[in-house]
């Protein structure tokens, strides 16, 4: 019921005090700049009237028109500085927003980095390094015993020993082939068992 009746906060606005006096110079400029466009304006109709006065012969009148228009003038000049010191604020503000916003970005960074720099320690960064500059080591040692790291007597050694292996390779595929013996019989000729059967046969056809 509290929440009901209670009072709602507004949003804070995103416009800043700056904000506000830019707008208000900004405002005050363009016043100035039509305003400045009806002197000039009215100084072109002063001067037309005051040469239609002299060519009407009323000298005086047309006199009078041009310190009109002279005091227009020097009017129209105070209006040009007014604008210059408006112009160099408003640069002068916005200049000063975007150094604020460079600040405000520099705080988030040096806060973030702050941050980083709580959860690793300088402690933690050099046992960090010093457990990797070991594994190199470690490695560089494995890859020199398995490269460079033999003398010419163990690469003799090796060499001998992958013949010694690739020669019994060989043996062993040459020994689980084995082809039939070839007969010494000639093709067609009848082998000498085969005749002494067929003499034997003959005697016991004739009886």
């Amino acid at each position: 019921m509290g929440n009901l009746f209670g009072k709602k906060h507004k949003p804070q606005s995103r416009v800043t005090e700056q904000d506000k006096a830019i707008l208000q110079l900004k405002q005050q400029r363009d016043k100035l700049k039509q305003y400045q466009k009806k002197i000039n304006t009215q100084l072109d109709q002063d001067r037309e009237v005051a040469r239609a006065l002299l060519k009407d012969g009323k000298k005086d009148k047309a006199k009078l028109m041009l310190r009109k228009k002279k005091f227009q003038e020097s009017l129209l000049a105070k209006t040009d500085g007014q604008l210059e010191n408006i112009e160099r604020l408003v640069h002068d503000l916005e200049f000063t927003q975007v150094e604020q916003e460079v600040v405000r970005g520099l705080q988030v960074g040096n806060a973030s980095l702050k941050k980083m720099h709580e959860l690793l320690s300088l402690e933690d960064v050099e046992s960090i390094m010093e457990e990797t500059q070991e594994g190199i080591e470690k490695q560089r040692e494995i890859d020199d015993l398995l490269s460079g790291g033999l003398t010419d007597e163990d690469e003799s050694d090796v060499l001998a020993e992958l013949d010694q292996i690739l020669q019994q390779t060989e043996r062993s595929a040459s020994e689980d082939v084995s082809l039939p013996d070839v007969p010494e019989d000639k093709i067609g000729e009848p082998s000498p068992q085969k005749q002494q059967r067929k003499e034997k046969a003959q005697p016991v056809l004739a009886s």
